[in-house]
This record gives structure tokens, sequence and C-alpha cells, in this order.
């Protein structure tokens, strides 16, 4: 977590930190980053982001739940538009997400995903869904989910608690990560991860069991 000393800078000085910082885990994964690239490139001395940040680490961490933060925000606003369809709002996440990154002008947000997907770990994908260091952070985030449930309508699932629907949107996550890899890994094109994406959403809709299989 960025020290008040970061958040007492004027803005611009904060972003260009901020930008340096992204362009920099763009080009290499946490654990090839530089910090002497960090901060060659924001034009400032060592001693300086040691009073801003604890690591390479805690700035890493601080721009990924600042862009979760974003998808936060999208997922609720996607959930409210569609009425709490939690399938029709995750789709549209994750189609505009990919959109998203194809189409990055300037490429840093689109690379510095890659980087996040494919050099995914038990760490980071915690650290998208709760900052277990930061109690603020922590706290905000599971307002969200309890924001995020209240929106969905639960009408036509077959779920009986809070608990599975929270476990139903942990599976959806699940498989929005495991096709982003897909994709970043160049295993498949936009269309075929779009149409994996939407038959698994579907399969999910669907169930498992044929109404046979329930007799049985």
């Amino acid at each position: 977590m960025p020290t008040k000393t970061f958040f007492n800078l004027p803005g611009e000085k904060r972003q260009n930190l901020i930008d340096a910082a992204l362009r920099e885990f763009s080009r290499a994964s946490l654990a090839d980053a530089s910090i002497a690239n960090i901060i060659k490139d924001a034009c400032i001395p060592r001693g300086s982001f040691y009073q801003y940040f604890e690591d390479k680490a805690d700035l890493f961490f601080y721009i990924l739940e600042e862009h979760s933060a974003r998808n936060r925000e999208q997922m609720m606003s996607l959930a409210i538009k569609h009425q709490g369809d939690l399938f029709t709002s995750s789709a549209e996440f994750f189609e505009s997400s990919l959109h998203r990154f194809i189409h990055d002008e300037q490429g840093a947000n689109r690379e510095f995903a890659r980087n996040i997907f494919l050099n995914m770990n038990y760490k980071i994908e915690y650290k998208l869904i709760l900052d277990v260091k930061n109690p603020t952070t922590r706290e905000r985030i599971r307002e969200f989910y309890r924001n995020y449930m209240g929106v969905i309508d639960t009408s036509g699932l077959n779920i009986h608690s809070e608990e599975e629907l929270l476990h139903l949107i942990k599976i959806l996550r699940a498989i929005l990560i495991q096709n982003f890899i897909q994709f970043f890994a160049g295993e498949a094109d936009e269309q075929e991860v779009l149409h994996n994406f939407r038959l698994e959403l579907e399969l999910l809709k669907r169930g498992l069991y044929t109404s046979r299989s329930h007799e049985t």
C-alpha cells in the first residue's frame, strides 16, 4: 500500500510514477521488473521511491488493485444494466474487456494484463479478490461483493443461499480468467475464445444433469 507521502504528491507526479511503473510491468513480469527502470523512466531518485512504496511488489499490487476496482465498477454497472442477469452481464464484461485489450492503441494496459494472466499465481489471483494486507481495501471489496450479490436476480437460478451465489460468481470468475489466459498465451484467437466463453456460460446455465438423470 502506498505511503501517505505518495498520496501527498501533486497529482501529476503521482501519475508520472504510475505511468512509468505500468510501462515496466507491461514490459516484464513482476519477478523480472526492475525498480531501476521505473525510477529512471519517472526521473526520481531511488530514495524517493522507497518513501512512496515498500518495494516493487507493493507498487505492482497497488496498480493491480486500481485496475481491479475499475473492473468491479464495470461489473456492477453491467449487472444493473441487465437487471441482475448474472450470465448476460458476465458475458458483456468479458467481451468488452477482450475488445478493450485488442484495441488498446498504447498497448500498455494490454501488455500489463498479458503479464498478469500469463504469470498468474495464487497470490496474484487472490489479490484480484481480496487484499489481505490492507483492512480498508479488504472491507471495500467485501462491501462490493455484498452489494453485487444484492443486485443479482436469483429468481431464475437454482441458488438457495448467498454462499451458493458467491461460489457461482467465483466459478464464473475462474472461467473468465482461464479464457483470458488462453487468449494471451495464443492458444485461442478472439473468435475462438469468445466461442469457448459463451459455450461454458451456456453449460453452466443449462446444468450438467438431464431431467432423465434426476429420475434415476
